[in-house]
């Protein structure tokens, strides 16, 4: 069974922020959508409910499901929240989206545990620049990439977000770096989301150069139908995905997600959070309808 919305799009993915926390401040983060906090006591969710969020999913058909955050890998209990997950019967496909930057003493553990892809937001090899945007340090993430390739993580993918007079010259460099290592380039428009007008006026930039440099390249062009029909580019040797953000009628044409918040909201839509689904109040008030009756 899937379930399919009023559109006739098929439910697949799920994506779930496990934590708002994180070790470094990405000038340009989206934070999947939420709403920003003020202060660091932000109530998340316990392994078990997300476990049993994922279970629900599973059970209606869902077979993909990424962890994000914040940074998920600041969750202590990460290796727990990884191995319920794993152990779910049905379960086809776990990823996580991190920063990188803690990745590499543990990936190895993390892959044992049934962790089976990462995308690492790589918008950079300049440290530098990478120190200005995200006030982390490069050589880690640097680590954190060649150690998810040799846990044999795949697809290794690099997220590189493009931000107009900042990286937005550096994409030749990252191509070679992901043939290098093995990896998938994705190169990713910015998202007028949690970010200032100011912001996204002075960073954002279209992608379409970057794609008709790609087309000339490419051996082969694949559509990735479930995942906005986004392209793939195969070049010698590497391959390299183009992700343009909502403001575009193929991201929501072709969506297959559901959000699940770090609170555990359901969220429906990335840029909404006016129509968010309470999923524990409400499993606790139907539980107490039912013992009542």
């Amino acid at each position: 069974m899937v379930l399919k919305d009023n559109y006739g799009r098929p439910l697949l993915n799920l994506r779930i922020t496990i934590t708002k926390q994180c070790n470094i401040r990405c000038l340009y983060c989206h934070m999947e959508g939420e709403e920003k906090f003020l202060n660091d006591h932000v109530a998340e969710m316990t392994v078990d409910e997300i476990v049993r969020i994922v279970k629900v999913a599973v059970d209606l058909g869902i077979s993909k499901v990424k962890l994000t955050g914040g940074e998920p890998l600041m969750r202590k209990d990460i290796m727990e929240i990884v191995k319920g997950i794993a152990e779910i019967p049905g379960l086809k496909d776990l990823a996580m989206t991190t920063n990188g930057s803690l990745l590499a003493p543990i990936a190895e553990e993390l892959h044992a545990n049934g962790l089976e892809r990462v995308n690492i937001n790589l918008p950079t090899l300049d440290w530098e620049v990478y120190d200005k945007l995200t006030g982390g340090r490069l050589e880690d993430v640097l680590e954190g990439v060649k150690a998810a390739v040799k846990a044999g993580f795949y697809p290794v993918k690099l997220n590189m977000l493009i931000l107009k007079g900042v990286n937005d010259r550096d994409v030749p460099e990252m191509i070679d770096f992901a043939r290098e290592t093995g990896t998938i380039l994705q190169l990713i428009e910015l998202e007028p989301l949690n970010i200032s007008d100011a912001y996204y006026s002075a960073h954002h930039k279209l992608l379409g150069e970057y794609e008709s440099m790609l087309e000339q390249k490419a051996l082969k062009v694949e559509t990735r139908r479930y995942m906005q029909n986004r392209h793939i580019y195969h070049l010698p040797d590497v391959k390299v995905e183009v992700v343009h953000p909502i403001e575009n009628t193929e991201f929501c044409m072709h969506c297959t997600r559901l959000r699940v918040t770090s609170d555990g909201k359901l969220k429906p839509c990335l840029m909404r959070n006016d129509n968010l689904v309470d999923n524990f109040n409400t499993y606790e008030k139907r539980s107490k309808r039912q013992r009542t009756n």
